[in-house]
């Protein structure tokens, strides 16, 4: 399942979009020392590994949301039949970065929202992008917002493909899962795929990139 195949020029192009990606217009301040955010793009292991390195991040758990708790484990999303989707679960502090920003990484570095049911190497419905929003009005509106936006712009050059959704229950993945590009660094899906994804975060948001990352389990 995870392929070895080469994905520079995805990367590079990544990177690029990194660059040049707008923040987003709407992305009201939130005076609360936490929030959550739910994200599905692919691969959760480079999702968990790009946003354990980012400022005001506080915590990252790798799970599976979309689907059932009976079928919350990874043989079994593995067969693209849940519901589920790989996903991460970020706490982070709105005062330092905000939901938009979190978003705008998301985007233009985590993942490319252009992939429909694949991501790089990856292909089936549980590697599709997705934003799961909070209950209440202003999570969705960034998120509906941003993407309009970036629509508008024309930032990307193939249509945006990201769902959005209300967020549902979050299912934490198996231990092995969890940080798992911080602790196989060399693993060669992990150099492919992930690595790039990192000096992109530092090279397109230096004032969000952190250097030692904030790892869930201890």
């Amino acid at each position: 399942m995870k392929s070895l195949c080469a994905t520079a020029l995805a990367l590079a192009l990544s990177a690029t979009a990194a660059a040049a990606a707008p923040a987003p217009a709407y992305d009201p301040p939130v005076n609360a020392p936490a929030e959550v955010a739910i994200l599905s793009g692919g691969c959760f292991w480079g999702m968990q590994g790009v946003f354990e390195h980012v400022k005001g991040v506080r915590q990252v758990v790798a799970g599976y949301t979309g689907g059932n708790a009976a079928t919350a484990h990874y043989e079994m999303v593995s067969t693209g039949t849940t519901g589920h989707a790989e996903s991460v679960r970020i706490t982070f502090d709105p005062r330092i970065i905000s939901y938009g920003d979190i978003l705008r990484i998301f985007v233009t570095v985590a993942a490319d929202p252009t992939e429909l049911d694949y991501q790089g190497p990856d292909s089936g419905p549980q590697y599709r992008s997705e934003i799961w929003f909070a209950p209440g009005e202003q999570q969705e509106r960034i998120a509906r917002d941003y993407l309009a936006q970036l629509t508008a712009s024309k930032t990307f050059s193939s249509p945006i493909v990201v769902r959005l959704d209300p967020a549902r229950a979050f299912y934490p993945a198996e231990a092995y899962h969890q940080d798992f590009l911080v602790r196989h660094p060399d693993n060669p899906y992990i150099v492919y795929n992930d690595l790039p994804k990192l000096q992109a975060l530092q090279a397109g948001f230096p004032q969000f990139y952190a250097a030692n990352p904030v790892v869930f389990t201890r």
